[in-house]
């Protein structure tokens, strides 16, 4: 075993509180939020179990562990909220001041879309 990976190994949690493992050293049964959310699952309120520690760029990198056995199902959105969502998706799309529903969304730093902001460089 290298000394970078012996840095990070502490399956028993002594040294970091939390059992530990190096980059691609993690056992079986445990994932990240990434690969939860790739699995269709999600944490479920259950607490860290463990860690991967690496040697990345500013410093040592650290990914937190779930355990596979307590992950539950994602959860999806019901009809109203999907509707709701849409809604608010709308509303951000549409000008205070024309009330077009524009293709993309009203900057906030104008609060109004382009062509109400700028009615210059359209007549142009």
């Amino acid at each position: 075993m290298s000394r970078i990976r012996a840095t990070y190994w502490d399956p028993d949690g002594a040294r970091y509180g939390i059992p530990t493992y190096w980059w691609r050293g993690a056992p079986p049964g445990y994932a990240t939020r990434r690969q939860l959310t790739a699995a269709g699952l999600r944490p479920g309120g259950q607490p860290i179990a463990a860690q991967v520690l690496w040697r990345g760029v500013g410093g040592t990198r650290t990914a937190y562990l779930y355990r596979l056995d307590l992950a539950r199902p994602k959860r999806t959105a019901t009809p109203a909220q999907r509707a709701a969502i849409g809604k608010a998706l709308t509303a951000r799309r549409t000008c205070p001041t024309c009330a077009t529903v524009r293709p993309y969304f009203i900057p906030r730093s104008l609060g109004e879309c382009l062509a109400c902001a700028y009615p210059l460089e359209d007549a142009a």
